[in-house]
Order: structure tokens, then sequence, then C-alpha cells
């Protein structure tokens, strides 16, 4: 188990390999998804504020390398839990008033 810390909203305890956007989610953050986790959209972004989020497959580097995102933002969609964190969700339901999206698949 990890522990995420999400800014804003508490801390949580994780299962190793669960899709960080869907635990978010589950544990009541409001996370955006709009293109269903398949790292086109960005909407599920986080900025890791602490700890480390696991390697960034090559489909996350590739769309963070196009879109230019900061250094230190991860796509929550592609993020299996790997270990503690701290996040700040970038864009939420409640900040874009946008619908969610369709729910990533777990991995």
């Amino acid at each position: 188990m990890a522990k995420i810390s999400v800014q804003g909203y508490g801390e949580f305890e994780i299962e190793n390999g669960r899709k960080l956007v869907n635990a978010l989610e589950d544990n009541g953050v409001d996370m955006l998804h709009r293109c269903g986790g398949k790292a086109k959209c960005t909407t599920c972004r986080v900025e890791v504020l602490s700890g480390n989020l696991g390697p960034i497959n090559e489909m996350e580097a590739n769309i963070i390398e196009t879109k230019g995102l900061a250094d230190g933002v991860r796509l929550s969609c592609q993020v299996c839990v790997s270990g503690d964190a701290t996040v700040k969700p970038v864009m939420t339901v409640t900040l874009s008033g946008l619908d969610a999206g369709p729910r990533p698949e777990e991995a």
C-alpha cells in the first residue's frame, strides 16, 4: 500500500498497481479524465509535490513533450501507484465545470 497525499483532499492508502486517477476518484477527488485514460487530453494532470510516482511510460512521455507540460506534472491515468507521494490535482470537475469523462479502465 502507498500513501498518497492530495493537496486539499487528504491522505489515502492506495493499493500498489492501481491507476492513480481511479484511486483518487474513488477517494472523493473529482478528477477529470475526458479521454477515458488514453493519454490524449491531459485533463487528469497532477503536479507531483514530493515523492515518486514511478517511471513514465512512452505514451505519457510523448504527450507531456507534445503539450509542453511542466516538469513534475504527470498524467494520473498513466500512473500505476508504486510508492508514497504528495500530489496536487491541476484540473478537476469543480474547477472546470466539465463532465469528468469516461472512467479509465484499470491496468
